[in-house]
């Protein structure tokens, strides 16, 4: 499938009332046709990975072709400077955190851009090292905890940031590693306390919404359910 042939096929597929309703979800781009992302998804899927296609999708800064340029990049060609150059061009969270989730977690090199990335002043960039490390909790299996007890003292560093692409970011993140398992859940708990202690604007929401959940009967129950199961 040629670009040009997907470009049609978006703009045929095209809604402007999708547009209006991605903009007041804070999903805003300089150009973009309001295709679905269930329409996406199916175009991904006739595609296939085709890591040079993503590429040139991803060039033409349109919403939709960057958004399925995640779908069929191939993460094990995927490269840090080209990691570097479509973080850099990322303008908005949906952008930013699906290349986090469904890309560059799967790369060898996301561990090391979650340390790098949670210094840097682009407020999007600085979001994507904690929407990758949400997503290195949730699919990184083999991943030790130290690693993650580690990136709690990110999160604590970094959860005075008022920006809300990055607090947002900085509780997901908070969250997904305290739910990752039994032995990380206080270390998450204590972390949220420290945070809230300290009394920023952005801290105290962080820290109230990561222990309300992370403290539920719920999340409770399934870590004590997850932790039998274990061999």
């Amino acid at each position: 499938m040629t670009l040009q042939t997907i470009l049609k096929r978006m703009r045929a597929l095209g809604d402007p009332r999708n547009v209006e309703g991605m903009a007041r979800y804070g999903i805003r781009s300089a150009k973009a046709y309001g295709v679905s992302l269930a329409q996406l998804r199916v175009i991904a899927r006739e595609i296939g990975r085709d890591h040079a296609l993503a590429q040139r999708l991803w060039a033409t800064g349109i919403h939709e072709a960057r958004t399925l340029a995640i779908f069929v990049a191939d993460p094990q060609r995927l490269t840090e400077r080209q990691m570097e150059r479509w973080a850099q061009d990322f303008d908005n969270w949906a952008i930013c955190d699906g290349c986090c989730i469904h890309l560059f977690d799967r790369t060898p090199f996301a561990r090391r851009k979650v340390r790098a990335w949670s210094r840097r002043p682009e407020e999007f960039v600085k979001r994507a090292a904690f929407a990758l490390m949400a997503a290195l909790a949730v699919h990184d299996k083999k991943a030790p905890d130290a690693l993650f007890t580690g990136y709690l003292r990110i999160v604590s560093r970094e959860a005075g940031d008022d920006r809300n692409g990055v607090k947002k970011a900085v509780n997901w993140a908070l969250r997904q590693i305290g739910k990752r398992n039994l032995a990380l859940n206080p270390a998450a708990i204590s972390t949220a306390e420290a945070i809230r202690a300290r009394g920023s604007r952005s801290g105290r929401w962080i820290a109230a919404d990561a222990l309300r959940e992370l403290r539920s009967e719920a999340v409770q129950r399934r870590l004590q359910a997850r932790n039998a199961r274990r061999p």
